[in-house]
C-alpha cells in the first residue's frame, strides 16, 4: 500500500495544508533539470482536530508546509456549550494555526480561504478566500499536489427540515456559540420590555434543544445553569417564565451512552425542571413556532420558543459531495476510506475525520486468499501450526476478529477454530476452506463505524503524521500485516482507535463519564475529573491558562451577561 500520505477535523476545519517530501538535505528546493529530486507536495484541506494533530506530531524539516484554511485558528470544540453562556470566553479556546506551528520550528506558510472544487484527475484543489470584507473581493488561487488529505469536518445535518436553517442556531463553530450567546440575551432584554405581553414573553423565554446527544444534552444542561445561577438574579422578574424543552426523536436522550448514565441524565433533567420530549421528530421550524411529529401518537404538534439550538448530528460539506460523485461514491454519506486513511479508488488523496469513514474490509471477502496464505504447503487443509505465521496478521489487518474473541471470551484464534470444530482444547485442528469459512463466518458482524468525535480525529491526525514521520525507513522496511491479496507487507500498520472514555456534563456541578472497561462515574467527582482532563487536552499552554482562569472567574463572579 498503501498509505503513501496524506492527512483531518472538531472535528470541523476546512482549510489546506500543503506540503513537501524530501529526499535530499532540508532546504534543498531542487531543479529537476539540473536532476536533483523534487519536493513533492502535501496538500491538506482542514485544520481542525486532524489537521492540527498532524501539525503538533510532525518531527523534522524535511517538510515544506502550507496551510490554507477559511478561520485562522483552531478551535477546541468541546468547550462551545460553555462559550454560550459565558462560563468559558472564545477566545480562551482558539488558538491560531500560525501559532501552533511556530512553536513546532515547522516552515509553514498560512492562506485564509476556502477549498471550492477539488479536481482529482489533473491533482489541483481550486481555492479562494474566505473574507468578505471589501478588501480585495474573492481572491481565487489553485494549488497543486502530490498527496491530497481531506480534513474539512462537516457540518449540521438538518435532514432536510424546512425551516431549519433560516430559524435554528447551530453550534458547530465559535461564530454559533456567540450568536447563541448574544440571542439568549436578546431574550432576556425584550422579555423584560413592558409593552412585551404575558404569553408572547412566556414564548420569548422558551428555550428549544433539538437532539439528546452530547452537545444538546451539555448545551441544555449550561442554559439551565446560567439562567438559575446568574441570570434570575438580573432579570427576577423573569425567572419563573424561563422554560427549556429538549426535543429528542429516540426513546433516550445520550443513547450512545452506558444505560446507567442515560437514566442519570433523564432523573436529573426532570429534577431540574428540563422538559424532555422522547419520540418527538422535528417536521417543520418557522420564527415563532416548531412542529414536531409524536411518535406514540402520530400526531403534529406544534411548540411557541423564542430559541431554537439544533443538534441533530453531522452532514457532508457541498464540496465533498462534489468530490464523492468524482470518485464514484455517491451512494454514501461521507468519503469511505481504507484502513491506512486512503480514499477509496484513489492512490494519492487521504481523508480524516468527520468528512471521512474507515470501511474496513471483511474477513469473509478475503477468506480464499487468508487461507491459501497459511496453506503453503497447498495441501487443501489447515492445522494449528500452518497458522501460527499468520495468526498475527490476520488479527491486525482484520480488528474485528479480536472484538469477535473478546465477546466470545476466547483466549486466542486457535480457540476459536477449535471452537467451530468441537474440538477439546488440545487436539489437533485441522480444516478445509469450507470448515475455515464456517468458523469465521460470523467475525463481522463485529464490525463498527468509529463515532465522528474529536477523540477519532485528533488520533487519526497523530497516526498520519507518524506515518510521514517514517515514510523512507516503512519504504524499505515495511512494518504493516501481510498482504493477502498480494505479495509482500503493507507499508504501516493499519490506523488502531483506542477509546479514552467520554464525558456528558450534566450541569450543577455534576458531570457523567464513561470510562474503558464499562467503568461508570457520576457526581461532582466527575466533573474535577472533566476539568482535568479538558484542561490537558487544551492544545497551548496559552489556552490552558485562559480557560483555567475563566473557570476561576466564573466561580468568583458568575457569568458574564453583557450582549457584546
Amino acid at each position: 500500500m498503501d498509505v503513501h500520505i496524506c492527512l483531518s477535523g472538531p472535528c470541523s476545519g476546512g482549510g489546506l495544508v500543503a506540503y513537501s517530501e524530501v529526499r535530499s538535505s532540508p532546504g534543498v528546493y531542487a531543479d529537476a533539470v539540473q536532476g536533483d529530486i523534487k519536493k513533492k507536495k502535501v496538500v491538506v484541506l482542514g485544520t481542525g482536530w486532524a489537521g492540527t494533530s498532524f501539525l503538533k506530531n510532525l518531527k523534522g524539516h524535511q517538510y515544506d508546509v502550507q496551510v490554507v484554511s477559511p478561520r485562522n485558528y483552531f478551535a477546541f470544540t468541546p468547550l462551545l456549550p460553555s462559550v454560550t453562556c459565558g462560563t468559558v470566553e472564545a477566545r480562551s479556546i482558539v488558538e491560531p494555526v500560525r501559532n501552533i506551528v511556530r512553536k513546532k520550528g515547522l516552515d509553514v506558510q498560512f492562506r485564509e480561504a476556502e477549498c471550492f472544487k477539488i479536481d482529482a484527475d489533473n491533482k489541483k484543489v481550486y481555492c479562494r478566500s474566505s473574507q468578505d470584507t471589501n478588501l480585495g473581493g474573492k481572491e481565487e488561487f489553485a494549488v497543486d499536489y502530490d498527496y491530497l488529505v481531506v480534513a474539512m469536518g462537516a457540518r449540521a445535518n438538518t435532514f432536510n427540515t424546512p425551516g431549519v436553517v433560516e430559524n435554528a442556531h447551530f453550534l458547530k463553530e465559535i461564530e454559533d456559540a456567540q450568536r447563541i450567546r448574544r440571542t439568549v440575551i436578546d431574550c432576556f432584554e425584550r422579555a423584560s420590555l413592558p409593552s412585551v405581553s404575558e404569553e408572547e414573553r412566556k414564548r420569548i423565554l422558551h428555550f428549544v434543544v433539538v437532539g439528546g446527544g452530547p452537545t444538546g444534552v451539555e448545551f441544555a444542561a449550561e442554559l439551565h445553569d446560567f439562567v438559575h445561577e446568574d441570570i434570575a438574579k438580573l432579570y427576577p422578574s423573569l425567572k419563573d417564565h424561563v422554560k427549556i424543552t429538549l426535543l429528542e426523536a429516540g426513546d433516550h436522550i445520550l443513547n450512545m451512552f452506558d444505560k446507567r448514565i442515560t437514566a442519570f441524565a433523564e432523573e436529573k433533567f426532570q429534577r431540574d425542571g428540563i422538559q424532555l420530549k422522547v419520540g418527538s421528530m422535528v417536521v417543520k421550524v418557522t420564527d415563532k413556532e416548531i412542529s414536531t411529529k409524536e411518535r406514540s401518537t402520530g400526531a403534529t404538534l406544534s411548540i411557541p420558543y423564542g430559541m431554537v439550538v439544533w443538534s441533530t448530528g453531522i452532514g457532508t460539506r457541498p464540496v465533498i459531495m462534489d468530490f464523492m460523485k468524482q470518485v464514484g461514491q455517491t451512494n454514501r454519506r461521507v468519503l469511505a476510506t481504507d484502513e491506512w486513511m486512503r480514499v477509496e479508488g484513489c492512490n494519492s488523496i487521504y481523508a480524516l475525520g468527520d468528512c471521512a469513514t474507515i470501511n474496513q474490509r471483511k474477513v469473509m471477502e478475503d477468506i480464499a486468499a487468508i487461507f491459501n496464505k497459511a496453506d503453503k504447503n497447498q495441501s487443501g487443509t489447515l492445522n494449528v501450526e500452518d497458522f501460527r505465521e499468520v495468526i498475527k496478521d490476520i488479527c491486525e489487518r482484520y480488528p474485528q476478529v479480536e472484538l469477535y474473541l473478546k465477546r466470545k471470551q476466547l483466549k486466542n484464534f486457535v480457540e476459536l477454530l477449535k471452537g467451530s470444530q468441537g474440538d477439546v482444547e488440545n487436539q489437533l485442528v485441522e480444516l478445509d476452506i469450507e470448515k475455515f469459512k464456517m468458523a469465521l463466518s460470523e467475525v463481522d458482524s463485529q464490525m463498527k463505524s468509529l463515532p465522528a468525535t474529536a477523540q477519532v480525529a485528533a488520533q487519526q491526525g497523530e497516526y498520519l503524521a507518524n506515518c510521514f514521520n517514517r515514510m523512507e525507513e516503512c519504504e524499505m522496511n515495511p512494518e504493516g500485516p501481510l498482504r493477502f491479496r498480494g505479495s509482500g507487507r503493507h507499508r504501516f500498520r493499519p490506523f488502531r482507535y483506542k477509546h479514552f472514555g467520554q464525558f456528558a456534563p450534566l450541569g450543577g456541578e455534576q458531570t457523567a463519564a464513561q470510562l474503558p472497561g464499562d467503568w461508570v462515574s457520576i457526581g461532582k467527582s466527575t466533573q474535577w475529573l472533566w476539568y482535568s482532563v479538558y484542561a490537558s487536552k487544551l492544545v497551548t499552554w496559552r489556552t490552558r491558562v485562559l480557560v483555567v482562569s475563566d473557570w476561576g472567574r466564573r466561580w468568583i463572579f458568575g457569568r458574564d451577561s453583557s450582549r457584546i
